[in-house]
């Protein structure tokens, strides 16, 4: 053990150099490297009053926890910073002096951390989510945090936006299309209902004059029974002699009874032959029935006929179903279809003042870099320097053990005894 702190101590210069080069090495490292810094924003969900104006729209619902968790994907969308980097390429000039564009593809990659509370650790129970930068002092990283941030809720912002404005816009026109179905639908409801009372009244029409040219048929053919059953008993009056009405009782008593101003009741079952009202009276009948030029009169129905047809020639209902100027007024479907409409129709679309978070933290510009580590560095370099000034110390001395002569080493041995003795 002797020999070893022997050997370490006459090379003691060699180590105290190969010290001072590793500290002055790690010194030069401390002071010339890039100071890197780190700062980072959290984000937190927001109230349930904050959402309550999207929620009120009836077609889109977001609740607190699936906000948070929308703008912590879009801080981790590539898309979402690059989209920034593009409109604030100043603020990245100083990471690199090459290609700013590549700089920044590795800047993004080695750059940010998104933070997420730890469920195993109970974190669940606060639900927070950021982004952590660590950047360069050419650069100031935490205008870039803040700005990506807000790049990232203004990006589901819009998303939103647009999400609400299509379930609005497809809403619309779902309403539409069903309104011109119901409309439609009423349109031809109408013309079956027109179809249907117009085929009524023409069925009915055409029954009507049926039974009015059977009625006629019926009158002109007992007229004209009636007259040829009066030629008949004119011809028999005549043979007769009658000429005035008269009963077969009165005939019976001779002709001057029966030409005389005497009147006479008699009853019987039956009904007198026709011939007994005389030839003046039946001649009378049937010049009249000659001379008669329809015998519409003679039977009531006909009047009630002419009535019912002259009704059908302008079917009210009809009328009144073509004269609606709004149909809409008569479709029950469509109330609560234009209800609907009008609803969405004056729904608040803008979405400007929508807080998706509440940014618990903002990023700040930190006082110091987290690197490089001064003190730690010039400790290490040191630490090092020593540990590798033993190690060479060590080498060197057994290299120089074995390539010494016997006499160089016992007269070593004897100057190291007497060193000691003294």
């Amino acid at each position: 053990m002797s020999e070893l702190f022997s050997t370490l101590w006459r090379q003691k210069y060699l180590i105290a150099g190969i010290t001072l080069a590793a500290a002055a090495m790690a010194a030069v490292y401390a002071y010339t490297a890039t100071p890197q810094y780190q700062t980072k924003t959290l984000l937190r969900p927001p109230s349930i009053k904050d959402l309550d104006a999207l929620n009120q729209t009836g077609v889109y619902t977001l609740n607190p926890e699936e906000s948070l968790k929308r703008v912590g994907a879009a801080l981790n969308s590539y898309e979402v910073r690059k989209s920034y980097f593009d409109k604030h390429q100043e603020q990245f000039s100083g990471i690199d002096s090459g290609d700013l564009t590549q700089a920044f593809e590795r800047f993004n990659s080695e750059a940010f951390k998104v933070i997420q509370p730890n469920t195993k650790g109970g974190d669940n129970l606060t639900p927070y989510v950021g982004l952590e930068i660590t950047y360069p002092g050419t650069v100031e990283g935490h205008l870039i945090l803040n700005g990506i941030v807000q790049e990232a809720i203004n990006s589901e912002r819009n998303q939103i936006q647009g999400d609400l404005n299509s379930v609005i816009d497809n809403s619309l026109d779902t309403l539409e299309r069903k309104m011109g179905v119901a409309r439609a639908s009423y349109e031809a409801d109408k013309d079956s209902t027109i179809a249907k009372i117009s085929e009524n009244d023409a069925l009915k029409r055409a029954q009507l004059q049926d039974e009015l040219r059977a009625l006629r048929t019926e009158l002109r053919d007992r007229r004209e029974s009636r007259i040829t059953q009066l030629n008949e008993s004119m011809q028999i009056a005549r043979e007769l002699g009658i000429v005035k009405p008269n009963t077969p009782t009165a005939m019976g008593q001779g002709d001057g009874v029966g030409q005389g101003n005497v009147f006479r009741t008699e009853v019987f079952n039956e009904q007198f032959p026709l011939h007994f009202m005389g030839t003046e009276a039946l001649g009378a009948e049937r010049n009249a029935l000659l001379a008669r030029k329809s015998d519409d009169h003679a039977s009531p129905r006909i009047s009630e006929i002419k009535k019912e047809l002259q009704l059908l020639d302008q079917n009210r209902q009809i009328e009144q179903l073509k004269s609606r100027k709004n149909d809409d007024l008569f479709l029950t479907t469509l109330v609560d279809m234009r209800a609907e409409k009008s609803r969405l129709e004056h729904i608040n679309r803008d979405l400007s003042e929508l807080a998706l978070v509440k940014v618990d933290q903002q990023a700040i510009k930190p006082n110091k870099p987290i690197k490089p580590n001064k003190l730690l560095i010039l400790t290490l370099g040191i630490f090092v320097g020593v540990m590798l000034g033993i190690i060479v110390a060590l080498l060197r001395g057994m290299v120089l053990s074995r390539s010494a002569s016997p006499y160089e080493v016992s007269t070593e041995k004897v100057f190291i005894g007497q060193s000691t003795l003294q």
